[in-house]
């Protein structure tokens, strides 16, 4: 459908010749002329069940309740308008957009070029635990409405530069209509996000969204790394995240089980409470799902320590939590070369100037002491 002319809510639209961002499922476009949508077109002709899950989610409203501030972009990319061939044949649907440079994918926030280049006057570590709160925040709100994510990741989720998070590909949310109490489940998943019921078949559940909020508010806070990510001691060096997981083998619950990547935050970066949050998460909570952290868990905790953070009297842009009694965005600069939060390297504060007045008389005062010492050694000899 490159380039072609498409129909939304039956009028003509335009489509842009390359995509914007193209996958094993769909690929999506801009339309000519109208920057603040896009349109998700289907490889695969879409069946008749993905053509009236779309009908019902056009009936909704999710979180349309909610006052937001002015400022604050839609919280959902919820589908707007169903798309179509000029001959009336299903192909996708239409959405609002959100892009660079306004918006960037969470992953973003998990390397130092992206954070740097994106949003270089605005990301600390303050800034990414607020992030995990709205995170946190509307996870909590979306099973408040009977909404389950699904398909969870850094991939599917934007940020704005105020730190608020949007949704993307919604089209795979699991829901039931609230009209006709109809269930239509997500089928989608990422492996790096993926709870072990999910890996063995089992469906989307509120549960499994709390495993991939816990991924990724971890991540965030630490600035990217994976909980699941290394080696394990027993295992061979193909060992992927998705094995790590289905093993419940983290090296924040177990580091003698892991050997772990050069340059991994130390997982005590976070404050206690978020920390107990994420071993409970990452230990038991792997394989019993009862026993992981909510997303509400998530929230209080995160609210509690919003108001906690230390900046670091040293270098700008580094905000700490204030349970550690020095800043660890110093130590590892200090000890890799490169600043986490900043694009250049900030020099450590400079030594005091001594005036130079103060350089002649301590020079005036050496040849003193020099003189008298000289005095003293030629009154000896004359004795």
């Amino acid at each position: 459908m490159t380039g072609h002319r498409i129909l939304l809510n039956g009028l003509p639209v335009e489509l842009s010749e390359q995509p914007l961002k193209s996958g094993g499922e769909a690929a999506v476009y801009t339309v000519v002329g109208n920057d603040g949508i896009v349109v998700k077109l289907y490889r695969d002709t879409p069946g008749p069940e993905q053509e009236r899950r779309l009908a019902r989610m056009l009936t909704m409203t999710p979180l349309g309740g909610r006052p937001t501030d002015r400022a604050q972009p839609s919280e959902l990319a919820w589908p707007t308008a169903p798309a179509r061939s000029p001959g009336g044949e299903f192909l996708g649907y239409a959405m609002n957009r959100f892009g660079e440079p306004e918006h960037i994918r969470l992953v973003g926030l998990f390397t130092r070029a992206q954070r740097l280049r994106l949003f270089p006057e605005r990301v600390d570590w303050r800034f990414l635990l607020g992030v995990s709160w709205n995170l946190a925040f509307m996870t909590a709100r979306m099973h408040h409405e009977g909404l389950v994510v699904g398909d969870f990741s850094s991939n599917n989720v934007v940020v704005d530069a105020n730190g608020f998070v949007t949704f993307l590909d919604c089209d795979s949310i699991a829901f039931t209509d609230p009209a006709t109490q109809e269930y239509f489940p997500c089928l989608m998943q990422t492996a790096d996000y993926c709870a072990p019921e999910r890996q063995k078949g089992g469906p989307a559940t509120p549960a499994s969204d709390d495993f991939a909020l816990a991924v990724l508010v971890y991540q965030l806070l630490t600035v990217g790394n994976h909980p699941f990510g290394g080696v394990p001691q027993d295992s061979d060096s193909q060992s992927t995240v998705k094995d790590n997981i289905a093993a419940s083998c983290s090296y924040v619950v177990q580091p003698e089980r892991i050997i772990v990547p050069r340059g991994v935050i130390d997982p005590a970066v976070l404050p206690p409470t978020l920390l107990n949050l994420a071993r409970a998460a990452f230990g038991p909570g792997v394989s019993n799902p009862q026993a992981r952290p909510s997303a509400e868990d998530w929230l209080r905790a995160l609210d509690h320590e919003r108001g906690r953070v230390q900046s670091c009297p040293v270098r700008p842009r580094h905000t700490y939590s204030s349970h550690l009694h020095a800043c660890p965005w110093c130590e590892r600069a200090g000890r890799t070369g490169q600043d986490d939060f900043n694009v250049v390297l900030p020099p450590p504060p400079p030594l005091p100037v001594i005036p130079r007045e103060s350089h002649a008389l301590r020079n005036s005062m050496i040849i003193v002491a020099a003189l008298i010492v000289l005095l003293i050694l030629l009154g000896a000899l004359g004795n």
